[in-house]
């Protein structure tokens, strides 16, 4: 079964609002005029109920099918946010707002699932409740752990989530998956450390922590290396080097590491964060220094459940050209791994073609793409709920 019909005569619509989301980028939580235009299309729709605010500026969207009779709900997500990127794309419906830009597609996003909810709320061709989660703050703010945290799984008796995300570099009409581990955890750690600053020309009267820090840049590297077994996937990177000298005579008394840490599942997470304290207290004091680790949890792994994601698969391989189910996983981080965490579920993603990657100024959503997505989600919709059951 290819894409549903409907969805290309409703392609131009879909097409205009997402251009229309696109023109007025806005960040993290404060994403009222997208939330507002969301809001008024599920209630235009005839969404059983639809209620702002969860997660702060989030919006749900209930649909119940023809019957309610299987008990079972269903999830679907869409992220809502834009990135502080000036665009440099020369579309003629570019931002409209310097220094913002819907650099990642979730204006493509938000408009496939409005897709989907507008044919599901006409059809209701399945037997269950639907509810839409259209959310704010993917990039940074964790967004997905504050509607979490609100309650949006409880409240609306959610038994399993679904999102997706669009790939450049996956053809158009492509879908890719994976069970377990499928982004990576974003952790992010600081080292400050502590020496004796003094004069370039006396150095045996310092405790040059330009020298130890160097050092423990070097050893933080081992730990991939030496610490994390070879098959898995780990990145350790080191971003910012800072030190309190100003001359090229001063040795500093204080110099600040800033780096990242991504893994692919919890055990490999935990280590890390063990050995770059280990390394960084350790290799301090063996030079009369000292270092202090600040440690900050970023987004957690994010894991796809087994059955889940044979539900996905299925769905895509009855709309797409082709399937990927054993994608190998990224090391870019996705707050969904928060939903996940809550209940069983899957993340896909769907082909946005030869386009600049994501987070970039010339990055374009792909409008050839709607079709796919939004009947993936009706498509899994229909198939996890049927009207026989």
């Amino acid at each position: 079964m290819p894409v549903r019909n409907r969805f290309a005569d409703l392609l131009p619509e879909i097409t205009a609002w997402r251009h229309d989301f696109h023109q007025h980028p806005e960040l993290m939580y404060d994403v009222h005029r997208t939330a507002g235009l969301v809001e008024e299309r599920l209630t235009g729709f005839g969404c059983d109920e639809v209620v702002p605010g969860i997660g702060r500026t989030g919006v749900v969207g209930v649909i119940k099918g023809r019957s309610t009779a299987s008990g079972r709900v269903i999830a679907l997500r869409a992220d809502m946010d834009a990135l502080p990127i000036h665009e440099e794309t020369g579309l003629d419906y570019a931002s409209t707002t310097p220094g913002k830009m819907h650099a990642c597609g979730h204006d493509g996003h938000t408009a496939m699932l409005l897709g989907a909810a507008k044919y599901l709320a006409e059809t209701r061709n399945f037997d269950g409740t639907v509810v839409l989660l259209f959310q704010p703050a993917e990039e940074g703010g964790a967004g997905a752990k504050a509607m979490v945290d609100d309650g949006v799984m409880d409240r609306w008796g959610v038994q399993e989530v679904y999102g997706l995300h669009n790939t450049p570099g996956l053809p158009v009409g492509h879908i890719s998956t994976r069970v377990g581990g499928f982004m990576a955890s974003s952790d992010e750690f600081e080292i400050e450390v502590t020496g004796k600053g003094g004069h370039a020309a006396t150095p045996h009267e310092t405790i040059d922590t330009t020298l130890v820090a160097s050092q423990i840049v070097v050893s933080l590297h081992s730990i991939v290396s030496r610490n994390i077994d070879p098959i898995h996937r780990v990145v350790l990177t080191v971003g910012t080097f800072e030190t309190d000298s100003t001359a090229s005579n001063v040795i500093a008394h204080r110099a600040l590491l800033k780096g990242t840490v991504r893994t692919l599942d919890t055990e490999n997470r935990k280590l890390a964060e063990e050995r770059v304290r280990r390394v960084a207290e350790d290799t301090a004091s063996a030079f009369g220094a000292t270092a202090k680790v600040t440690w900050t949890a970023g987004y957690p792994v994010t894991v796809n459940t087994a059955t889940e994601v044979a539900h996905a698969v299925e769905a895509a391989r009855a709309v797409c050209d082709h399937v990927d189910p054993e994608a190998p996983p990224i090391l870019p981080s996705e707050d969904f791994a928060y939903m996940l965490e809550s209940r069983p579920g899957a993340y896909v993603f769907l082909g946005n073609g030869d386009t600049a990657i994501c987070h970039h100024p010339a990055y374009q959503f792909d409008d050839s793409a709607i079709p796919y997505g939004c009947s993936w989600f009706v498509e899994l919709c229909e198939r996890r709920m049927p009207m026989d059951l």
